[in-house]
């Protein structure tokens, strides 16, 4: 049997190894914090695989958890696509408002940032489409890019000018990040400077972090508060070319659509690799799918691509 002062030892090292995998396990950690922690979100990759082709720009991936199935865009064309089964694309809806990112709002409602109509958008059970954000202090939007969505309802968007001529078209006098309440209340975020483009955005696994791209430079972070409201903005990739849409797996690690590929960070922004795309086809976005979460998915300019992971991301 052991005496008092060990037991007392083993008990503090049980503390210590249980706080440590609590801080190592959130998904929101801090850039640049000194290593790679976690587990190895590439280890075991499978293939890239071709899924469809024949688009123009495609955009907006997001797995439908109750359909099971797979929701994309094609930009200039203004359509919405669907995956069926047979890995076939057939349009979900048309006129789509030159429709980019995509998302579920907190009922499974499809929410959409259409380029054309400047607004975020909310797709009603019988189908009918309707605001959800169209303007800013009396000025009109830019041009909404991508959706998140926090379980709480609220709905965070990018808008920068990419659906628009900026010279003529942009009332917004900067490129922002929004927030929508769940009571419907608009309020902005961020407000970027005109050269800057923020893009693809995600939430970390508790919700305690957002990240957003921005295209021009590489990947921001921030703190969310309890409101909603983000604080403490900070780098979390200093410089990646072409930073676009992005996905989350569970242990916290980012998926990055770059020019280069996927770029694949820990929690903490150290990189554990990327996964390239066949003929260097560049990625535009990517989201995790399928019915165990390990599939995800690549939009790719003209193609849709797959490849399966070992651990599950979020949807």
């Amino acid at each position: 049997m052991r005496n008092m002062s060990d037991m007392v030892w083993v008990l503090v090292v049980s503390i210590f190894m249980i706080v440590g995998c609590a801080e190592t396990s959130d998904g929101g950690g801090s850039a640049g914090t000194g290593g790679i922690q976690g587990f190895d979100p590439l280890e075991a990759i499978g293939d890239v695989e071709l899924v469809a082709d024949g688009f123009i720009f495609t955009e907006g991936p997001t797995w439908r958890e109750a359909e099971e199935r797979l929701l994309f865009t094609d930009i200039p064309l203004s359509t919405i696509y669907e995956l069926t089964a047979m890995d076939t694309a057939e349009p979900s809806r048309e006129n789509s408002g030159m429709a980019n990112g995509l998302d579920s709002d907190v009922d499974g409602l499809l929410l959409a940032a259409e380029h054309e109509n400047r607004r975020v958008s909310r797709t009603l059970a019988n189908g009918m489409v309707v605001d959800v954000a169209t303007e800013y202090m009396g000025d009109r939007l830019n041009s909404p890019n991508d959706i998140a969505v926090r379980s709480d309802g609220t709905i965070y968007f990018t808008d920068p000018p990419y659906g628009i001529n900026p010279a003529i078209e942009q009332e917004l006098d900067f490129n922002g990040v929004f927030r929508v309440a769940p009571d419907g209340a608009l309020a902005v975020e961020w407000e970027g400077e005109l050269s800057s483009r923020p893009n693809g955005l995600v939430l970390s696994p508790n919700e305690s972090i957002l990240y957003v791209a921005e295209t021009t430079s590489g990947v921001m972070m921030f703190d969310v508060n309890a409101d909603g409201s983000l604080a403490n903005e900070r780098d979390f990739v200093e410089t990646l070319l072409g930073a676009d849409g992005m996905a989350m797996d569970t242990g916290g690690n980012l998926f990055v659509s770059a020019a280069a590929g996927v770029q694949v960070y820990a929690p903490d922004g150290s990189l554990w690799g990327a996964i390239e795309l066949p003929g260097g086809a560049i990625p535009a976005n990517c989201a995790f799918g399928g019915s165990d979460a390990r599939t995800l998915y690549i939009t790719a300019r003209s193609e849709l691509y797959e490849v399966r992971l070992a651990n599950p991301g979020l949807y």
